[in-house]
């Protein structure tokens, strides 16, 4: 077999994109087909982002560690894979009904929830990276709405595509994350 296959096998990838499927699918049944809430296409990135994070961490740590093998630009690939997935997930079930989300607003809050799950596999290890990608929303909505820049960085899901505030916010956590999920690699 190859590492391919085998890494895509241990990281559980087809049930991962499985249950992105299925919960995209179910929020978007859910809510008629689309709205003009931002909440929705948020909540439905959230979903396959939450579903791609238990990958970020093998069955067995310590022989991830000690492997022959780069891992940092696995890690990488990783990474911005469960963001691009995530991203065409709801760009695909979107196809179907009426567009609630841009491609801009999808692939900002694709790219800064991807970050927040490889920060989370870093912080909590990879059976808690889901955390952070969905605490942050959680907390989003909870946030009483404002325009200033602090309100803006902490809605930058819900925010539109031309905010400057929630466009270096994801491009912050992106980047945070993902540079060190590539090199720390997930916590044990």
């Amino acid at each position: 077999m190859r590492w391919t296959a085998l890494y895509v096998r241990s990281r559980q990838v087809p049930a991962s994109l499985a249950a992105a499927v299925v919960s995209a699918a179910a929020v978007w049944a859910l809510s008629g087909g689309g709205s003009a809430d931002p909440r929705l296409p948020a909540l439905v990135l959230v979903a396959g982002t939450a579903a791609g994070s238990i990958g970020l961490g093998g069955q067995d740590l310590a022989l991830d560690r000690t492997a022959a093998i780069r891992w940092a630009p696995r890690r990488a690939a990783h990474t911005l894979l469960i963001g691009a997935v995530a991203a065409a997930v709801l760009l695909a079930v979107q196809a179907t009904g009426e567009e609630a989300a841009t491609a801009a607003f999808v692939v900002r809050d694709s790219a800064g929830l991807a970050g927040l799950a490889a920060a989370g596999a870093v912080l909590f290890g990879a059976q808690h990276a889901w955390t952070l990608p969905v605490a942050w929303p959680a907390f989003a909505l909870f946030t009483p709405p404002g325009t200033g820049v602090p309100a803006q960085v902490a809605t930058w899901m819900m925010q539109p595509p031309g905010t400057a505030a929630a466009t270096w916010t994801a491009v912050v956590l992106a980047g945070g994350g993902m540079a060190a999920y590539t090199l720390a690699g997930p916590r044990r």
